[in-house]
């Protein structure tokens, strides 16, 4: 299960990757002083740094196998999966409002997360779920190691 969750974690990250690129491009960075509700720097550099970060601990987990680092790596996850749904939820409101003909939008102009293609979004978010899910259950050591 312990290496599951490493094959989904690294997928989840290629994915997120290809997310903050696409927010990067699409002057994500310049978002910071912009009227409206949007994705804004720390939230998104956040989120990818704790990603990140956990990734590396479970990495050294599974090298030292030290059962307090699983516990270190979903606690980290937890929080960069907070983070994320929150992004979630601003862009999929925006993405409400665009397809509604929210005023909002044409005023403010689109924001760069509106530039994510949904299919990347879904899978990203769903194999984010995934993760975390498995994270826990190796670090509860559900099924053995």
């Amino acid at each position: 299960m312990k290496w599951a969750a490493l094959i989904a974690w690294l997928i989840t990250a290629g994915g997120g990757f290809v997310l903050l690129s696409i927010w990067l491009m699409r002057g994500g960075m310049q978002q910071a002083q912009e009227a409206g509700n949007r994705i804004r720097p720390p939230l998104i550099l956040s989120h990818f740094l704790l990603a990140a970060g956990g990734l590396v601990v479970w990495i050294i987990f599974l090298i030292s196998d030290n059962d307090a680092l699983a516990w270190i790596a979903f606690a980290i996850l937890a929080v960069a999966a907070v983070l994320g749904f929150m992004m979630f939820a601003i862009w999929l409101r925006r993405r409400q409002a665009r397809t509604g003909g929210g005023a909002e939008i044409t005023a403010t102009g689109v924001p760069a997360e509106q530039h994510f293609p949904v299919s990347v979004v879904g899978v990203h978010g769903l194999l984010a779920v995934t993760t975390v899910v498995l994270v826990l259950l190796t670090a509860l050591d559900v099924g053995g190691s």
